[in-house]
Parts: structure tokens; sequence; C-alpha cells
């Protein structure tokens, strides 16, 4: 199996991509197959190379690797060949018709309820005509001359498929200005690189009888084709106006954890539940019978709460690096301590701050407080300290539960909500406790 990730480097990788990238990425590998990174930079004015370079960067981050990288704008030649074929095939013909022209035409015919395809009107032209069109100072765009007969196809995800191309406009292949459109450059590189499976999103469904057609044109068998559904918003919403806030980028920028995306761009869609899991077994799992027919919902809530969970269950080697990276200290000790708070690790800080200090306390019982330090036991603060120190405090204040922990919490860590003191307490240490309970900002 030869699989191929087309982006275009026209902008940041969005969730979709993701997923595209991903599901090819675990077919092939199920197989022992290979990844083609192809950038589809076709489109010269809109690629940019800082996109190029983010596209890298943010499959790297979701360990989605390839194992060869190629750019089209460097096979310009090929396509070139491709299309002088064509063209001597006569399956290649130049249209002058402008723009404006044809949105006429298509609004004519929608408003006449025929189908708004071309109507090939350039086909009819004779050299004499189309030397008339060029003298005026029009360059052709050149249309592919689509069969007008049924092409069908079995597809890995969507079962047996069939389309009219009777009901498609001839689509252009190279613009006017000399450049090339997706369609041709994608079919040339996928014979090129020998691609055994094309694996994609089935809003290209009808894209790929088009090239099914270009394919048997230029002489060339087949790769199989897999179409999944797309990603929808959780409640059934087209994604499609959201994916700018939707980016990778913007993904590990608020925290959510790689393997945790891995996990569940994996899994939604298919028939398994979504969970957590790694790399290994998730490639082992990968099934095309698996995948649904139905959108996959992508909700960003139960992808947050996923990524959390694996934050929860990693040990201190596995954030070691991350925690001095981020200058916070307190060893093993500190990371059990606070894990099962964190919803982002960079949450760490904060909770860090908790420790290290300063913290601002916020003494909500003055006379409670000063009874809290009284009961403190002497020696050195462990983690037992703290139920025998409110186990006193309780019997000697009178009070319990809320009442009691809620002013303890304010006053040693200034927050309402945060990790078990018990915990908390030998890494904050005897002084600072004394100090925050005395409303002293340390």
């Amino acid at each position: 199996m030869k699989v191929r990730f087309a982006p275009s480097p026209t902008g940041l990788l969005h969730v979709g991509n993701g997923r595209t990238a991903l599901i090819n990425f675990l077919a092939a590998r199920k197989l022992q197959g290979s990844v083609v990174l192809r950038i589809d930079d076709t489109d010269r004015e809109r690629s940019k190379s800082e996109y190029e370079q983010a596209i890298l960067e943010d499959l790297d981050w979701l360990q989605v690797g390839h194992d060869l990288m190629v750019r089209q704008s460097e096979r310009v030649q090929h396509h070139r060949a491709a299309a002088e074929l064509l063209k001597s095939r006569g399956l290649l013909y130049p249209a002058y018709e402008t723009a404006e022209e044809l949105e006429r035409r298509r609004k004519r015919a929608l408003a006449l309820k025929r189908p708004p395809i071309y109507d090939r009107a350039a086909l009819k032209l004779s050299a004499v005509e189309r030397a008339a069109q060029e003298a005026q100072g029009r360059q052709p765009h050149w249309r592919f001359k689509l069969s007008h007969r049924k092409v069908s196809w079995h597809d890995l995800i969507r079962g047996d498929v069939e389309i009219d191309t009777a009901h498609l406009s001839d689509p252009v292949l190279i613009r006017a200005d000399g450049s090339f459109l997706y369609t041709l450059p994608s079919v040339v590189d996928d014979i090129d690189l020998a691609i055994t499976h094309i694996i994609r999103g089935e809003d290209h469904v009808t894209n790929t009888a088009v090239q099914i057609e270009i394919f048997a044109a230029l002489g060339q068998e087949l790769p199989a084709f897999a179409h999944f559904p797309l990603l929808v918003g959780s409640g059934g919403e087209a994604l499609s106006k959201r994916l700018g806030s939707l980016s990778l980028r913007q993904m590990r920028e608020e925290g959510i954890e790689a393997p945790a995306l891995f996990a569940y761009l994996a899994r939604i869609g298919t028939s398994e539940p979504v969970a957590l899991a790694g790399r290994e077994d998730l490639i082992a799992g990968f099934d095309f019978a698996k995948i649904g027919r139905a959108p996959a919902h992508f909700d960003p809530a139960e992808l947050a709460g996923l990524s959390a969970r694996l934050l929860h269950g990693l040990d201190y080697e596995a954030v070691r690096l991350r925690l001095h990276a981020l200058g916070v200290g307190g060893g093993d000790d500190f990371w059990q301590a606070v894990r099962t708070n964190l919803t982002r690790f960079a949450d760490v800080i904060d909770l860090w701050r908790i420790v290290e200090g300063p913290v601002v306390p916020s003494i909500e019982d003055a006379e409670l407080a000063r009874l809290a330090i009284q009961c403190l036991p002497e020696g050195p603060v462990s983690e037992n300290t703290w139920s025998q120190w409110t186990l006193d405090l309780a019997a000697r204040s009178g009070r319990k539960g809320r009442q009691l922990f809620r002013p303890l919490r304010l006053a040693l860590t200034g927050l309402e909500h945060g990790p078990e003191l018990k915990k908390l307490l030998p890494l904050i240490g005897r002084d600072k406790v004394v100090a925050r309970l005395e409303g002293k900002s340390v």
C-alpha cells in the first residue's frame, strides 16, 4: 500500500485535514505501507513557504509521519507532458469564454430549468474562429472532454459508486495563464508516485469520477478509492464556517495533547467508541469497514476532556522535561498532587505558584485562622499532617465540612478550589502555612 496526503500550503491545517492525514497514515502503517506527503502548491499566488513549514510542524506534533515528500511545483514538466498527450488525443480542448460569459450562461440555464453544465460551445469553434478569439487578446483555458458515460468503482468505504459524467461540466484543467488547476497534476503525480490507494473526504466523490476518466485517457490503471464522511459539529451543524478556529496550530496552543487528538480523530465516525488508546493499538485496529457512512461529529468539549484524562494518567517521567521547561519544580510529589486537577498542561504553572508563592491569602475567618496556627502539629509537615490537624481543629472550633475546609483553602492557596490540601501541605511547608494563616503574602 502506498498512500498520499496532499495538503495545499495556502493556510493552516485544520482538524479535517488532520483527520485525512491520520486515516491515510493508519491505513498505510496497518499494512506496513508507505505515506507520501505531497504539497499541492499549484496555486502560485496563495501558496506560501511559511504554510508549508506549518504543515510539517503540525504533522510532526501530531506524530503523523511520512516516508517521502514532494512538491507539485517541482513536477510541472510531468504535468505539461500529460497535457500535451491529452491534447494530441483530442481530449483537452481550448475554450475562450470569460468568467462573466460563463456565469451568464449558467444563470440562463437555471432560468430555463436546465442543468447548469458547460455546453461545449468551444468544441464547435473552427480554427479560424479560434484564431480570431486570440487576435482579440483572449488566451484559452483548457477543458477535459468527459466521455458522458457512467463511471463506476468499488469504494472501500462507500461500496459501489456510479457517477454519470453526462451530468458534469467538462472540467477546466489549465487556466488561461497556463497554470494547472488541481485535477490533472493530482492524477499525474498519483501515477508517477505509484499511489495504490487514494483516501480522502466524500466531497471528492464527483471529482473522482473525472479523475478516473483522466487515468483512463492517460492509459493507466486505477488506484483503489476510499471516501470517508466529513466532520460536522457536535449538533450536526456544518463545520466549514468554524474551521478557522479549529486549526491544529490553535489546538496545540490551547493545550490539547497530541496523543489525545490522535486517538480522537482515529475513532470519531467509526464503530468503535472514542477513548484513549496507544498509537500501535490504533494502527492495528484500523479497518475501512469500521468507518461509518454518517458524518463524524466533532465535539471540542469531548476532545478537551479526552486530553485532560490523558494528562491525569501520565507518570512523572513522561512530563519531567516539560515541567522543567516551564520552571516548575516539586518533582514527582508535586506532579502526583496536581495532575488530576489539570485540564491542560500549562495549568501546572498556576498550581506551582500555590506552592512556590507568592500567594495572597484570603482570610475569611480570622478566628479560625488563629486557632489553626495553634492546632498545627509540631515538626515537619507530611501528608498525615492534614488529617490530624483538621480533626483537632474541628474539635476545638466546632466547625466541620465546608465551614472548616473552605476558609483553610482560601487562606493557604487564595483559591476556592484546587488539589488536595493534604498533598499540597508538605510542598508548601510549615513556615508558609503559618505565614499565610497570618495573612502574609508568601
